[in-house]
């Protein structure tokens, strides 16, 4: 590593506050800004302690005093109706003097810009910015930042940079993935009546669906075929469909692809619902959680000025977490120091459906480190307690999944990490026990004072 890794400049590291417990939380792991969201005019409806004017104060005030940055999320797209109240119902929240608006919706983003000119306003995600010329017309609106898309490649992002300098870049590096670009499905509002861009998302794409056969009649319409129910297991469907691919030669499409399935939600017995394939593919699908920690350092070379973790409806662990990893992986990039795989088992430890780096690596090949699979093993842990107060040697611990006597456990700690073993454990009757059995219960465990507050992990 050159001697130029030093002049590297530290991007933000920004968390999202879905409450004020996990606004600080993130504050103490090492997020350098929040964003939460007001419900009826962002994108997260639910979950959200600051659906009041009074906790919004709270946190704006709260991070400001610790030397923060608090961006509020203003992203749907309205219809008419909540045009009508927009700029009334915005009056309080900038006189509380948030760092930032994001914002998606052009014609918001013009009443914003006309009414209070001196509001920074950051493009979100869901505006699907993905060239430099998106850019720079947004740069020229007044805008100060633009969120890029997810689906952008590290070389795109690059390139974006390189033709908009002076244009702040944020980008999404940890959370979930959207099975449409960037939010713009309708699969909730058909299902549901409740609108993903209106901040009502039901997560259709993640429910529990069942595949089995179906033919149709001489009607056009799908009917369902009474046989035995389809188990369908991803990977071995990937294998099996590069197999029968190699085989097929120079054929575009597999055999399967021309018949008709219905499918069926776990929650909806007895519903079934049609599901077809073209050449363009399927389209209910449940994507796997963005990771992008390994890529942490080329994305602080190419100068991006913000890392935005996504997940105001998650918990506090989580929160914790992902800010504890990722302030790491910033700190050692901007140091020079190599990529520590020990993160990628800490973030192992967390609630996901699979990994995956997204858009920033198109091709992965031999030729390139596999961070995928098997090095990120090593270090796996499982959420297990909150310390709530320490007292004469002794921790009160919050019960969130069991453990044990014997037990490896890692105490998490703004001052550090520390692995140790479990010698005891005492009942709220202050009797001796070998395990806990889950959450619900609280129990007293020997830790040192300095760890109050800290949450605690089982190494697997």
């Amino acid at each position: 590593m050159s001697n130029s890794s030093s002049l590297l400049k530290s991007p933000e590291l920004l968390l999202p506050a879905g409450s004020l417990e996990k606004m600080h939380a993130a504050f103490d792991f090492g997020a350098d800004a929040v964003y939460a969201g007001q419900p009826r005019y962002s994108l997260r409806a639910r979950n959200n302690e600051f659906s009041t004017l009074d906790i919004l104060q709270q946190g704006i005030e709260g991070a400001h005093a610790r030397g923060k940055s608090f961006f509020v999320a203003s992203n749907i797209f309205p219809h008419n109706s909540k045009l009508k109240t927009y700029l009334n119902d915005m009056e309080p929240v900038i006189a509380m003097k948030p760092d930032a608006l994001i914002m998606a919706d052009p014609g918001l983003i013009m009443m914003v810009r006309e009414k209070w000119p001196e509001v920074n306003v950051h493009l979100s995600v869901q505006a699907n910015a993905v060239n430099w010329a998106d850019v720079k017309f947004w740069q020229k609106m007044g805008l100060t930042r633009v969120i890029l898309s997810r689906e952008l490649s590290l070389d795109e992002i690059e390139e974006i940079k390189q033709r908009c300098p002076e244009m702040e870049l944020e980008v999404f590096v940890h959370g979930a993935l959207c099975i449409a670009y960037s939010g713009r499905c309708l699969l909730s509002g058909y299902f549901n009546h409740r609108d993903p861009n209106q901040g009502t998302c039901t997560n259709s794409c993640r429910w529990d669906y069942k595949v089995e056969n179906a033919t149709e009649n001489e009607t056009g319409d799908l009917q369902r075929i009474p046989v035995e129910t389809i188990k369908f297991d991803f990977n071995k469907a990937l294998e099996d469909a590069n197999q029968s691919f190699s085989a097929m030669g120079d054929m575009q499409r597999h055999p399967l692809a021309d018949r008709p399935y219905l499918i069926e939600e776990a929650g909806r017995p007895g519903s079934f619902m049609p599901i077809l394939e073209d050449e363009h593919g399927t389209y209910i699908m449940n994507s796997k959680d963005l990771r992008a920690i390994e890529h942490i350092e080329r994305l602080t070379k190419i100068g991006v000025d913000s890392l935005k973790v996504e997940g105001r409806t998650k918990s506090l662990y989580y929160v914790v977490r992902t800010a504890q990893a990722y302030r790491r992986a910033i700190d050692d990039a901007v140091a020079g120091r190599p990529f520590n795989e020990r993160l990628l088992g800490e973030l192992d430890g967390l609630a996901n459906r699979g990994y995956t780096d997204g858009f920033y690596q198109r091709h992965h090949t031999q030729d390139h480190q596999n961070y995928m699979e098997g090095v990120s093993k090593a270090h796996r842990s499982q959420y297990v307690g909150n310390v709530l107060s320490v007292s004469d040697g002794w921790a009160e611990v919050e019960v969130k999944n069991r453990f044990s006597v014997g037990d490896k456990i890692e105490i998490i700690h703004p001052s550090g990490n520390e692995i140790v073993d479990l010698a005891q454990i005492r009942n709220k009757h202050d009797e001796s026990i070998d395990v806990i059995g889950g959450a619900g219960h609280k129990v007293r465990i020997p830790l040192d004072a300095k760890y109050d507050k800290a949450l605690l992990a089982r190494m697997l």
